[in-house]
């Protein structure tokens, strides 16, 4: 395996569209949502381990998340876990990792990739991502995957790029989620892809973004250059990490810089966003139910997201698309096409019953 290959797994999210199984306490990427018998991180770190040494993926998180990935990925150590003390979106966090792994190794190529999505074809996650890394390892270029549209869908945000030739496309410019037209008139384009917040660069090519297009946030992690790596690194995080802006990759560099390109990717995915994307990639029963940890009993009941915990046995009549999810201090049964308005129901619930159930 190459040694200048790293990864940065995002996995920070509280996952709250994936409530009552997803929590603050216990996110959706720390649980096993397709009842694979690995959880999400598990699958996304042995997924890239088959290109990236184990001991150069780190885990980027929130600090009350640190024991919860070190019991769930046993084969990493403490150095692999980055924990930033307050949410500050995606662009501090990768910049202060950067920073980190640019101390270790100066010639380290990296992706950065969500914990908690769905990938089918892993060989040909892994062909595009090698490619990726080829490309970013002789150019200063700054690499996105890319994901080619099946339906108009209004939950992702697309990327347009220029009609070249070659494999990997000049980005044209990002457009964040669109309405269901636009949608639509992207599609047909045929030169639109969602963007899947996978992105491959070197790390100085990453850093001279950041210095380029983000001068106060790279001063201020430039401040702690000295103790990245060191016992001194967490006090300095501790007291300054606040002060980043609360402010996303995409728009921190990727929407500014000029050097950013895509490869149309090869492979299937899902980012796994919600119950209904979950019931999309489960095989279903006889009566077009997915279930997960259950054994279901149904009359008339038919294109229902069914999850308990330890294989209880669910008996339902005349439901249809329907949300059925059962913990041990929750039930929720909840209309497929309001799943959206679960974060809202989330809301609801803490303020009717307390922050204990969120």
């Amino acid at each position: 395996m190459n040694k200048n290959y790293y990864a940065i797994l995002m996995a920070g999210g509280v996952g709250s569209r994936f409530w009552p199984v997803s929590t603050t306490e216990f996110p959706k990427q720390f649980h096993d949502m397709l009842g694979t018998g690995d959880t999400l991180i598990q699958k996304t770190f042995k997924r890239l381990s088959k290109l990236i040494p184990k001991e150069n993926i780190f885990i980027l998180t929130n600090e009350r998340y640190n024991d919860l990935v070190l019991d769930q990925l046993p084969e990493i150590d403490q150095r692999q876990v980055v924990t930033e003390p307050a949410m500050r979106n995606t662009a501090p966090c990768i910049l202060y990792a950067s920073m980190k792994i640019q101390k270790e190794n100066p010639e380290a190529v990296m992706v950065v990739a969500p914990s908690d999505h769905w990938i089918e074809d892993e060989d040909a996650f892994i062909s595009d991502l090698k490619q990726s890394f080829e490309a970013c390892s002789t150019k200063d270029m700054l690499m996105t995957l890319g994901i080619k549209p099946t339906f108009p869908n209004t939950g992702y945000g697309y990327i347009q790029y220029n009609q070249d030739t070659g494999s990997i496309k000049e980005v044209a410019q990002f457009t964040e989620k669109p309405n269901y037209e636009t949608a639509k008139a992207f599609v047909e384009a045929g030169n639109y892809l969602w963007n899947a917040g996978i992105f491959i660069w070197s790390v100085k090519s990453i850093l001279k973004a950041f210095a380029i297009y983000q001068k106060d946030m790279t001063a201020l992690f430039e401040m702690g250059s000295s103790v990245y790596n060191t016992k001194k690194e967490k006090e300095f995080i501790t007291l300054n990490y606040t002060s980043a802006e609360n402010i996303s990759i995409d728009y921190a560099i990727l929407e500014k810089a000029d050097n950013v390109y895509v490869l149309p990717a090869t492979f299937d995915w899902n980012d796994l966003g919600t119950w209904g994307s979950l019931y999309d990639k489960l095989e279903k029963n006889q009566d077009n139910n997915a279930v997960v940890k259950a054994r279901v009993l149904g009359e008339d009941a038919s294109g229902n997201m069914i999850r308990t915990e330890n294989d209880k046995i669910v008996v339902i009549d005349g439901l249809k698309d329907y949300i059925i999810v059962d913990k041990s201090d929750v039930l929720m049964i909840y209309p497929k096409n309001k799943e959206q308005d679960i974060k809202q129901v989330l809301a609801k619930v803490k303020e009717t019953f307390g922050e204990k159930y969120s």
